[in-house]
């Protein structure tokens, strides 16, 4: 994954294809965020990526291949939404495709969202995967979609593109493509300046209840 500066604000890129959730992915973005929080000049930090996908979900191939460590990794899957859920600076997604599964719930785990207008969706499905999630997941998109959309993206797996989710308040900005990256710092910076041991401090009480139920 690069990570490129603009201004004091790191744009980590997870890659230019499906971006699926493998251990590999969850290693790269471990290690960007390890970069990203060793910089003191660093005030935002904005992840995206290139081509069709923001990322693509779990990677299904890799997760039926593990075994009786499926689970194991589906864990630390948990701790680094979590990580990002409770980093000391603020967090925005620029979805610049599509954003599925455990990738909606990346995006999800951002302080904030800018999506794509042009091209890309927003879904869960695992209602037609026949798949369902850990509380952790649970609580992490309740907390994060609005009410009224909680019922209609869980049950229906309803794909909302940019317009869609600009509308249902799941994300701050639909923009068009060249303007994602822009949009996601701009929905930071109300929340810059501040000391990062404090963000820290109060993201993790503001989301106790999600952060109770990692494994």
């Amino acid at each position: 994954m690069d990570i490129d500066k603009r201004g004091d604000v790191a744009v980590v890129s997870l890659g230019d294809g499906p971006n699926a959730v493998d251990a590999p992915f969850l290693a790269d973005l471990n290690k960007a965020l390890d970069e990203v929080e060793a910089d003191p000049t660093v005030t935002a930090l904005v992840t995206t990526a290139s081509g069709k996908h923001y990322s693509n979900g779990f990677d299904l191939e890799f997760l039926g291949g593990l075994g009786d460590d499926a689970m194991s990794f589906l864990d630390d899957t948990a701790r680094t939404l979590a990580r990002i859920l409770t980093l000391g600076m603020p967090t925005a997604a620029a979805l610049n495709g599509h954003a599925f599964g455990a990738g909606a719930m990346l995006a999800l785990a951002h302080d904030v969202r800018a999506q794509n207008a042009e091209r890309g969706w927003f879904c869960f499905p695992e209602v037609d995967l026949h798949m369902h999630f850990m509380p952790f997941q649970l609580s992490l998109i309740t907390r994060k979609l609005p009410g009224p959309a909680i019922d209609e993206a869980i049950l229906t797996g309803r794909r909302y593109d940019g317009t869609d989710a600009l509308a249902a308040g799941i994300v701050g900005a639909s923009v068009p493509p060249g303007e994602v990256v822009d949009a996601a710092i701009t929905l930071t910076a109300p929340y810059t300046g501040k000391a990062r041991d404090a963000v820290g401090t109060l993201k993790r009480q503001l989301r106790a209840e999600t952060l109770a139920l990692l494994p």
